[in-house]
């Protein structure tokens, strides 16, 4: 059986998925969205890896570097130990640019007396569709595609390249490194290149765990989901992914098999929201400027998802190829749903622009183009909001009145007015108010089922969503309302199962969900403590952090019955519900320089 037990090392432009036994697994080269070089998490036997190769009476472990996204691999037995410290370049240069360079570095440590190791160096070009052959020069081993000269990496090494490739037997007595890039390096790479910069990414982190808020509980759990949620950003244009994988499946064996490295508006908005709360507005500004570009004119309508770079078109395809994780086929790249109606992504968008006119508006000019966003946005959901669409869980083959869609789309006017009164443009915040409370109307006529006594997934069915949960996190509703209590009630009732939670019960067009999506669990949390039973979800919340992997790491889904993790990892989804949710149960050690309202 495959564990998602892996720790990431990235520098907001790529990143790898690197096992406890310190195998590089999954790494996407030169870009998030790059095909990869290495894919044994899809394919055990034809992915590719980048490993070390220890005898069994090595014993193996592995921990983050305080602070940082920088992960250690600790190897010991009686000969010897020695550590692998992996790590990809980020730090901020002079000219207020950052050095982001796609590349690796595996700096090796030697620890303790002479420990040997062998390297299993295996690169599989283009999702393992390629085979890999190596050139041995006198700085590097260039290694392309077997058709395709310009498809290659290079790697540099203090270790002899001869050893490398022929998987030699090394006995370590001082600190060797191994980097492998992109680009051929026009600078030389020797020990004390990577040593400077390991602590000048080291720094980075450091210096930019240090601007968060801090708290008295849960501080270290916050932090590293925080720094994940950073290094899923991309730096080139503000973009947010909603995984760093493809495939990895939701049930063992079963379809529900997406490629989720591209940006959702819905889980960017809400990963910027969550950093924004914990004092880092420098994402929020990046992912403004992203929506700016995607908006090419004013006649440019929305999608829910985009390409790293705002790419519209998101052709999905299958790798008929790779068998899959754990023979979960099939393995695709590409997402078909970028077409789809989903009314709901709205909302999440335009609470995040209504915190950056609040907090960190721009120049004029800036304020006057992201205006034309926003105006964009609502005339899009006045036109939208009565009509039906996918829903929040992009379900493919049926339209219909999902509530929660309804109520975001309540929060697109609601906010939309927030923002025209903070811009004294009356007219505007009158006539979108009176709009909202049409939605809102709408909602409380339609969505409320009497004979339940909750309301329901969608219009005028009995069917229950644990997105409903988020009603009055949104503000559509109090905590204190007996309506939205039994709600809660009713929804813990239905979809709560052996700890964790369903998103819904009721079939879709895959058939009916064996999985628990993670966040629904968190967004339970957040609705049992907000109606007052605190210890309730005090004792969820306690259990379902020791779900997370070996490093504190969580995937999209959980098995109910083993709690093992599944989907696509790790997920922004299950990072920013922790942070939301941990920060209910702490208090502040001190006052921060950002205050969420």
């Amino acid at each position: 059986m495959q564990n998602l037990n892996y720790g990431v090392v990235g520098n907001c432009r790529s990143a790898a998925l690197i096992s406890e036994k310190g195998s590089i697994e999954w790494f996407c080269f030169p870009d998030f969205d790059s095909p990869s070089i290495f894919s044994k998490i899809l394919d055990v036997e034809k992915g590719g890896e980048f490993s070390f190769e220890v005898s069994d009476q090595y014993s193996i472990t592995q921990k983050y570097i305080e602070n940082t996204n920088i992960l250690s691999t600790l190897f010991t037995s009686e000969e010897g130990s020695f550590e692998v410290i992996d790590f990809m370049p980020r730090y901020k240069l002079f000219d207020a640019n950052y050095y982001l360079p796609p590349e690796i570095y595996r700096y090796i440590r030697h620890l303790s007396g002479k420990p040997v190791f062998g390297i299993n160096y295996n690169p599989k070009m283009k999702y393992a569709e390629k085979e890999a052959v190596h050139y041995i020069s006198k700085r590097f081993i260039k290694s392309q595609s077997v058709d395709d000269p310009l498809d290659c990496v290079y790697l540099y090494s203090s270790l002899q390249f001869a050893s490398i490739l022929g998987k030699k037997e090394v006995v370590l007595e001082s600190d060797q490194f191994i980097l492998l890039s992109n680009n051929q390096k026009l600078i030389n790479i020797d020990i004390a290149r990577v040593s400077l910069e390991y602590n000048r990414t080291k720094v980075y982190w450091l210096n930019w765990v240090n601007r968060s808020r801090k708290f008295k509980t849960y501080n270290a759990m916050i932090t590293r989901s925080s720094l994940i949620l950073k290094l899923m950003s991309y730096q080139p244009s503000g973009a947010v992914l909603a995984a760093l994988t493809t495939s990895i499946p939701e049930t063992i064996g079963e379809v529900r098999n997406w490629d989720y490295r591209f940006c959702w508006l819905r889980d960017a908005s809400m990963s910027i929201e969550t950093l924004l709360s914990i004092g880092h507005d420098e994402s929020a500004r990046r992912f403004i400027v992203f929506i700016k570009g995607i908006l090419k004119s004013k006649q440019d309508k929305f999608q829910i998802m985009y390409g790293i770079r705002g790419e519209r078109i998101l052709h999905e395809e299958e790798l008929t190829h790779l068998s899959g994780y754990e023979n979960s086929k099939p393995v695709r790249i590409g997402n078909a749903a970028y077409f789809q109606k989903q009314n709901d992504v709205y909302g999440y968008l335009m609470n995040v622009i209504y915190q950056y006119y609040k907090y960190f508006p721009g120049t004029l000019d800036e304020i006057e183009d992201i205006w034309e966003v926003v105006r964009n946005i609502v005339r899009a959901v006045i036109a939208d909001w009565k009509n039906p669409d996918k829903g929040i869980w992009e379900i493919r083959n049926t339209d219909k009145h999902f509530v929660f869609s309804k109520i975001m789309c309540w929060v697109t006017l609601d906010r939309g007015r927030k923002i025209a009164q903070l811009l004294n443009l009356t007219e505007y915040a009158k006539s979108w108010k009176k709009e909202a409370e049409n939605i809102k109307k709408d909602i409380l006529e339609n969505g409320w089922n009497e004979q339940m006594q909750s309301f329901t997934q969608t219009y005028h069915e009995t069917d229950l969503d644990a997105s409903l949960l988020l009603m009055e996190e949104y503000g559509f509703i109090s905590g204190t309302d007996e309506r939205y209590k039994k709600t809660v009630q009713a929804i813990k009732k239905e979809l709560f199962y052996k700890g964790l939670m369903y998103r819904y019960i009721n079939a879709d067009d895959f058939g009916r969900l064996s999985s628990s999506f993670t966040i629904c669990t968190f967004w339970l949390i957040r609705g049992l403590y907000v109606t007052g039973q605190t210890d309730e979800a005090q004792q969820i919340f306690d259990k379902i952090v020791g779900y997370s992997n070996h490093l504190g790491l969580f995937s999209e889904d959980l098995d109910f019955e083993s709690k093992r993790q599944l989907g696509n990892f790790p997920q922004a989804y299950s990072h920013l519900a922790l942070i939301n949710t941990a920060i209910l149960f702490s208090d502040e050690r001190h006052l921060s320089r950002f205050i969420r309202p």
